[in-house]
């Protein structure tokens, strides 16, 4: 892991404005065939004024916190911390080689959420572990994850993350989809060791919680995480498609992406984003996103969407 020299910023304080430098297209070795104007946007500038910080229930183990701090035996049920507050400072940004990076040491669950919601767009970060894992994950493999399309309130899933559906971001399990509350989509695949597993052209099933699906994991393809050093991620999501990818390569694509409630789905288009602390010390870099028209004919292919 190289050194790593934090910056005075913190989550949970004011911030102060800045504006961030437009992020040049040809820095990104994958771009949108057709873009809607404006380029890329950096979302991580010096002072994360694009992001606010939702704070689950910490863990019993967790040391340090103010006196009478709700805790949980498994992070998921309890009274949450809440809006902007971090007392263990699990989110920071720190400096690499002159450039901002998010740090999250994984201690607590919690979700850095964009302030604004995003449509029709390709988003592109690169992500790479840290050392320390925490409970209740101490065995498990390390965790984060990418949710987009999040709508509604904080704290709808496990008093932590939005109602949205994700980009699985977990060691060996780069691409995988879950759906949170409610959210469900249509996925080509077909049945591998008892998962739905995304397969270009295979059968489209739906995959999300029941009764929506009898499928809640949708498998990726298969695993293109480098086990060292950073990992590139890309999603392009446009209506109700979203196409994921790992250093270049479809693991998943999805189709007719919906909220589902009293058994009535309407489509799920767009929402804000949130980075995941999930047990796990993990840093994300080059958080970058671009308004779209059309996704690539040559990621099409890839996902087995056109001939």
């Amino acid at each position: 892991m190289p050194i790593l020299r934090p910056v005075a910023i913190i989550l949970g304080v004011g911030l102060i404005a800045f504006a961030s430098r437009p992020v040049s297209a040809a820095d990104a070795p994958a771009r949108s065939e057709s873009s809607a104007g404006g380029g890329w946007q950096n979302l991580l500038d010096p002072s994360l004024t694009h992001w606010e910080l939702w704070m689950g229930t910490p863990h019993q183990s967790v040391q340090g916190l103010p006196p009478g701090t709700p805790l949980s035996p498994d992070a998921h049920n309890g009274t949450p911390l809440g809006l902007g507050r971090d007392p263990t400072h699990v989110f920071t940004l720190v400096e690499q080689e002159g450039e901002p990076v998010l740090h999250i040491t994984g201690e607590i669950f919690g979700g850095l959420t964009t302030k604004a919601e995003y449509g029709n767009y390709h988003l592109q970060l690169e992500t790479q572990w840290g050392a320390k894992i925490w409970e209740p994950k101490l065995t498990k493999p390390r965790d984060s994850g990418l949710l987009f399309h999040c709508t509604g309130e904080h704290g709808a899933f496990w008093n932590v993350w939005m109602r949205s559906v994700e980009f699985q971001i977990e060691q060996n399990n780069f691409g995988d989809l879950y759906c949170l509350v409610g959210t469900t989509a249509r996925m080509p695949g077909q049945l591998r060791d008892k998962f739905w597993t995304f397969q270009p052209g295979g059968e489209v099933v739906a995959v999300g919680a029941p009764p929506s699906s009898k499928f809640p994991l949708g498998k990726r393809s298969e695993n293109f995480e480098r086990p060292e050093g950073w990992n590139m991620v890309d999603l392009y999501a446009l209506g109700d498609r979203a196409i994921y990818l790992v250093n270049g390569r479809v693991v998943n694509a999805l189709l007719d992406i919906a909220l589902i409630d009293d058994g009535v789905s309407r489509p799920l288009t767009r929402g804000k984003l949130q980075l995941q602390s999930e047990g796990a010390e993990i840093f994300y870099r080059r958080v970058r996103i671009q308004p779209i028209t059309s996704i690539p004919r040559e990621v099409l292919r890839a996902a087995g969407l056109e001939k």
